[in-house]
């Protein structure tokens, strides 16, 4: 709904019906939002919200256990679609009808182009759930962004860490537009091959019971075909350590506003994200780009250690970064139960968004924010 228009005004009766996962309404005061978009996004699950479908959701927002954001309110406003009338033959709301009205007939628009107007706009790719102001945001949304975000200078960090549920656009061209987006399963179709040729292969070159360890021209050590799950999962712990290092000193970089070319790297690489946090299209890794990172996690390891030794760490990491980009999809998509390990992670994740933008920086475990000082503070979800 733009500014400009006036609300819609519903009954209490019409709120209460929308208590469905394909159609839920609920009340903040006297104003009237649609959440179910959000539904499947929502960090403490879908049936927190459907529980409270059709009713004023003002308490739950303040808390206890847990104090919405301001960054949460703000999205919230994406769903709004008007106001609650509780005494319909008021003259306020009598006046707003009879002016929507009045606008309707001179407009020359029955009923149902209206309904096909608004469908329109709720389906145009630069209106989805969206509150952005076309004419006054820092941005023009109706071109693409990338070249735009650089002259934000000093604006840039805070417009960035104000998300919003609308998909966006970062070129022009379409091949380099279309080069930028991923479907999840291409992660799985790309990487999985290469995790399980790379297993074989090292597995069964430690079967031949030929690898050793040098350590001096007179000792040597032996390693057998059972310590393959042991270099497997040292290749994936250090692979954590590296996605949080990536996540918090590359993605998490505070360019200086002076610099244009930093500005636009970073949101290049990870601030499109966190300006639209639920675009699927940009949840994991495009093929080409996270080959470069796997290219020198490979190129690393086997300069410094034996190669079959370097090859089962690197397949273990290499499993870690696909599991990472799984899910980093499902922490934003998916409806985890409620106390499970994935539920915790969503939640976290989630805060890191709305909340803690400079903490929490761990995707698929919370262990390395602890040591270095960046975890969220505990809360119940």
């Amino acid at each position: 709904m733009s500014p400009s228009s006036s609300p819609r005004f519903f009954t209490e009766r019409e709120v209460a019906r929308h208590c469905t996962k394909d159609s839920c309404w609920v009340l903040l005061g006297t104003r009237v939002y649609d959440v179910t978009a959000f539904l499947r996004m929502h960090p403490g699950g879908e049936a927190l919200i459907r529980s409270r479908s059709g009713k004023d959701v003002s308490r739950a927002m303040e808390g206890p256990p847990h104090r919405h954001s301001k960054n949460a309110r703000r999205w919230m406003e994406q769903y709004y679609i008007g106001e609650l009338d509780r005494e319909s033959g008021t003259d306020e709301a009598q006046t707003l009808r009879e002016r929507r009205k009045a606008r309707e007939e001179t407009e020359g628009m029955t009923a149902e182009k209206t309904k096909k107007v608004e469908e329109e706009e709720e389906n145009s790719p630069f209106n989805k759930c969206s509150s952005v102001d076309l004419d006054k945001d820092l941005v023009d949304w109706r071109k693409p962004l990338a070249w735009q975000v650089g002259h934000l200078g000093e604006k840039y960090d805070a417009w960035v860490h104000q998300p919003v549920d609308r998909p966006i656009r970062l070129f022009g061209n379409p091949f380099m537009e279309a080069s930028t987006k991923t479907s999840w399963y291409w992660v799985l179709v790309v990487w999985l091959p290469v995790v399980f040729y790379f297993s074989w292969s090292c597995y069964t070159t430690l079967a031949q019971g030929t690898t050793r360890v040098v350590l001096s021209s007179n000792f040597s050590i032996p390693i057998h075909k059972y310590m393959f799950p042991v270099l497997f999962m040292l290749g994936w712990f250090l692979w954590s350590f590296i996605e949080y290092c990536i996540h918090r000193f590359v993605f998490h970089m505070k360019p200086p506003a002076h610099n244009y070319y930093l500005i636009t790297l970073h949101f290049l690489l990870h601030g499109q994200h966190h300006k639209s946090p639920f675009d699927g299209s940009r949840l994991v890794f495009p093929p080409g780009l996270a080959s470069i990172v796997v290219g020198l996690f490979y190129l690393i390891l086997s300069s410094i250690l034996p190669e079959t030794i370097a090859v089962g760490m690197f397949v273990g990491g290499l499993c870690g970064y696909v599991v990472y980009d799984m899910i980093h999809y499902y922490l934003h998509y998916g409806s985890p139960k409620r106390g499970s390990y994935l539920y915790g992670l969503k939640a976290y994740h989630v805060k890191h968004h709305f909340e803690h933008q400079r903490a929490g920086f761990g995707i698929t475990t919370t262990f390395w924010d602890h040591p270095f000082n960046t975890a969220i503070p505990d809360e119940e979800f």
